[in-house]
């Protein structure tokens, strides 16, 4: 079992198709992601994430509820998403509704529901979102963290865009924008369940064979650039919020990501016993959760980490963190460190790996990545190999992340 990768010629073009036959149960799955097409390939603030809740609204045919009426009746679900970088439209059933649910599909890509009336709700609905986030003190933090990060890119701007931006969203610019990315030469069908190869392929080549050839531009590459700086907005907050990143010196594709992981996983993403938690929860009493992660992805990557405290208590937290990633550096890690991390990578992969969903979503960013299906398993020997001077010699190699920038978002000090 697992899955395996191959490809559909539809008009003259090689659509990459990830596949994994299971029949634990009757249901199927398929997933058209389309790549360089997330929020990141952004025209207008918003018009990504507004164009995928507009794929979610039915055709102009049917209406919203009618459309959603004939799911429900067969228990079928059919939704649109975007991430930074990919558009994802995800269809799923019992096997027996299965074809149902690619005709309805078909629909869908056939007959969005360009009307006002549907956009005129979406927009109300996003602008209340996004109303509700000017007292959201997290999203306006980690958001000040990006624009310093990140200046002069797609990643300072919010992905929801803003209301302006929004309110000037009309139905040529999702009509244009939709038909730009969504394209048979930038798409990858994921697809599995109980259902034969053969039979899949049929089914995606069908849908797939209702779209056009695009032009979408790649999504360029983003470097976080290092500011040593702290930006601080007094708000009518009784906590202080602590975002704070710097650059990360790691590609999505490097020989050394599982070094990452292990590395990230000690200094802030295994929650408690993670060092962030230990010093400046534990030990110091500064915050109720202290975090830090490394994110690396295949446009951006960088360090970053996040914590709650006293407004009193904020300069304490801010010198706390600078601490512990510079004695990170410094020392490494110890060898208690790195036998605990590899029992627990090693030994939570089968949860990661339990269902169909899970296994397709890995497949996914193998290709996505550049690398071999199957390799998550390399990945695994790799972790287990790890040497504590390996490891070591990784973290100080990488004193980028030394070089914190740090968004508070604070009270008035009593």
């Amino acid at each position: 079992m697992g899955a395996n990768l191959s490809q559909l010629k539809i008009k003259n073009t090689d659509v990459p198709f990830i596949f994994e036959e299971d029949k634990n149960l009757p249901i199927v799955s398929m997933q058209l992601i389309f790549k360089d097409s997330g929020s990141l390939s952004d025209t207008q603030d918003g018009l990504t994430q507004i164009s995928a809740s507009l794929l979610n609204e039915g055709t102009k045919k049917e209406g919203s509820v009618g459309f959603a009426t004939k799911l429900e009746n067969r228990a079928i679900s059919l939704s649109t998403h975007a991430g930074n970088e990919t558009f994802v439209i995800e269809v799923g059933s019992l096997k027996e509704a299965f074809p149902y649910a690619i005709a309805r599909l078909k629909e869908l890509l056939s007959d969005p529901n360009y009307s006002e009336e549907t956009l005129g709700k979406i927009k109300t609905q996003t602008i209340g979102a996004l109303k509700r986030k000017e007292s959201d003190f997290d999203y306006i933090s980690n958001l000040e963290l990006k624009k310093m990060l990140f200046e002069g890119t797609p990643l300072a701007k919010p992905s929801e865009g803003t209301v302006q931006s929004v309110e000037g969203i009309e139905l040529v610019d999702i009509d244009k924008h939709l038909g730009n990315h969504l394209g048979v030469n930038n798409a990858i069908v994921v697809m599995g369940g109980d259902i034969s190869e053969k039979e899949a392929a049929a089914f995606a080549t069908e849908v797939l064979s209702l779209l056009s050839k695009v032009n979408s531009k790649k999504i360029e590459t983003m470097e976080a650039t290092a500011k040593r700086q702290v930006k601080e907005k007094i708000l009518n907050s009784e906590q202080a919020y602590v975002y704070f990143g710097s650059p990360l010196n790691v590609t999505y594709d490097s020989k050394e990501r599982h070094l990452a992981q292990v590395a990230s996983f000690v200094l802030g993403s295994s929650g408690f016993g993670s060092r962030m938690m230990e010093e400046i929860r534990v030990k110091k009493g500064l915050a109720y959760s202290a975090y830090s992660r490394f994110n690396i992805n295949k446009t951006h990557a960088y360090f970053s980490g996040y914590l709650q405290t006293k407004i009193e208590t904020g300069e304490e937290a801010i010198s706390s963190v600078k601490e512990v990633v510079q004695t990170f550096l410094d020392k490494g890690i110890t060898a208690e460190e790195l036998k605990a991390s590899q029992q627990f990578l090693l030994g939570s992969e089968p949860l990661r790996n339990e269902t169909l969903s899970q296994r397709l979503g890995q497949a996914f960013q193998e290709y996505y990545t550049n690398k071999p299906l199957g390799s998550a398993k390399e990945n695994l020997k790799k972790i287990e190999a790890i040497t504590l001077e390996e490891i070591n010699a990784f973290i100080k190699k990488h004193k980028e992340i030394a070089e914190l920038s740090f968004s508070v978002v604070t009270g008035k000090k009593g």
